[in-house]
């Protein structure tokens, strides 16, 4: 049942993505033929920004679908970091984006340059609508992959927000710097939260303790389960794509269980534990004076 969670989950997260692709590289052609009829630089570069956008959208689909793919004995794991592999390469392609709006917004508070405001209100109202669905239809989805690629769409509404709201002024007040001033600030807010992203990805690589769980507390429970377990030691607990957890310990029993108390503690822990949402758990178990061991293996396919 969990694993038909976990598949339905990641055919989920391949919808999302996709339709924020397709949703984006729509609007890159809009936006191109918006540009040309309104003779407008600042959009044509939008343009050429979104672009980039919808091939780095592009990339994530496929690596999500990828993703996907059954484990077999090559990569015992499967292919789930795919999608985080895919979510790094969007972190950077957006950090390299708003370097190069920092780069181009600052020389226009020195030196504004005209917006011509009536063409650009319609397509700032056009590009919220397309824009923030694909952003909302992203925010159902929990994986790091899509809480990326959504970043990259809630730049662009926040964008185009600005657009409009700049228009609306410049229709009734000459004060062009206010784009760039703008700019500036939509970028900070987004590079603030892709750091933040991209130390949650790094993170994920170095194989840290998954956000939301603590070691002490998950054996404080196990060591409740079963009054036959005396002493948790050498647990290990890492997340394959920030979804999926999987965990390693060992339990020190202190006597020789008879199997139906094997079967029935090795029911409890996996039971707890996949409450918890670790899907994958290795246990060892061992008298507590380690004479022998006993290995346990229990996830689910």
């Amino acid at each position: 049942m969990h694993t038909h969670h976990v598949y339905n989950h990641g055919r989920e997260s391949q919808r999302n993505i996709g339709i924020a692709f397709l949703l984006n590289a729509v609007f890159v052609v809009i936006e191109i033929v918006g540009g040309l009829m309104t003779n407008s630089i600042a959009i044509l570069s939008d343009a050429v920004h979104d672009l980039g956008d919808s091939l780095t959208l592009g990339l994530s689909w496929i690596l999500e679908k990828r993703s996907g793919k059954e484990s077999n004995s090559k990569y015992t794991y499967g292919y789930k970091r795919l999608s985080l592999v895919g979510a790094l390469m969007n972190a950077v392609v957006l950090m390299v984006g708003s370097g190069f709006i920092i780069a181009n917004a600052v020389p226009r508070i020195f030196s504004p340059e005209p917006i011509e405001a009536k063409g650009m209100i319609f397509l700032a109202v056009l590009g919220i609508l397309i824009n923030g669905a694909a952003v909302i239809r992203l925010k159902r989805g929990t994986k790091i992959a899509e809480r990326v690629v959504t970043l990259h769409l809630l730049e662009d509404v926040l964008g185009w927000v600005a657009v409009l709201f700049v228009s609306i002024i410049l229709l009734f007040v000459d004060i062009p710097v206010l784009d760039p001033i703008l700019s500036l600030l939509i970028t900070a807010f987004v590079l603030k939260n892709i750091i933040q992203n991209f130390g949650q990805i790094i993170k994920i690589f170095l194989q840290a303790v998954p956000e939301g769980y603590d070691i002490s507390n998950i054996e404080s429970r196990i060591l409740k389960l079963h009054p036959m377990v005396k002493e948790i030691h050498g647990t290990k607990l890492w997340t394959l794509d920030g979804d999926s957890n999987i965990m390693t310990s060992h339990l020190s029993l202190q006597n020789e269980p008879g199997i139906n108390e094997l079967v029935n503690l090795k029911r409890s822990v996996k039971n707890t534990l996949h409450e918890m949402g670790i899907d994958d758990v290795t246990i060892e178990i061992e008298p507590i004076d380690n004479c022998s061991n006993t290995f346990f293996r229990y996830g689910h396919k």
